[in-house]
């Protein structure tokens, strides 16, 4: 049986975005609330919440409203594809088609930093878009909890992003 075609979501971005930070494809959780890194135990809410001073208990709109008021914007590499479940290694390679980059950064050209939420995101990226060379790239680990990296060293690494948007 085929897995399903999904597509992802619209980017969060304000004018004058400074960064990206990019996931691969949306999970299931995700595609059913119809938001950002809506599973449980995710990290992404609770180190964007730690990194840009927010409760990742806030409403998601508030969450949002904050990170793109710091210049943050956040996407996924992937518009469609096919994918049984929600791990990265599911998507089926030939199904992937990638979200329009060209247009995006046209519209968003403030953005000189791209963050890869994990290795998938960066691998897909790298395969499917032209990227700009005005850009800079960082691979993240991964907030899924699949990545079993504990809390606090993914924290860690994703300090980095603070400095980027304050720069």
């Amino acid at each position: 049986m085929t897995p399903p075609t999904l597509q992802s979501f619209p980017p969060l971005a304000a004018p004058g975005a400074r960064i990206l930070i990019l996931g691969n494809m949306p999970g299931v959780a995700s595609l059913q609330a119809q938001r950002y890194y809506a599973h449980t135990r995710n990290a992404f809410w609770g180190i964007t919440g730690e990194l840009f001073g927010f409760d990742p208990a806030a409403p998601y709109d508030h969450r949002v409203a904050v990170l793109t008021a710091a210049g943050v914007a956040v996407w996924d590499v992937l518009r469609h594809c096919r994918r049984a479940g929600s791990l990265d290694s599911a998507v089926e390679p030939d199904s992937m088609v990638p979200n329009d980059f060209a247009a995006f950064f046209a519209d968003h050209p403030a953005i000189t930093h791209v963050y890869f939420n994990g290795a998938a995101a960066e691998k897909n990226y790298g395969r499917l878009v032209t990227a700009p060379a005005t850009v800079s790239y960082t691979r993240l680990p991964s907030t899924s909890p699949a990545h079993t990296m504990s809390f606090d060293r993914k924290l860690a690494a994703w300090r980095q992003i603070t400095a980027a948007v304050r720069a």
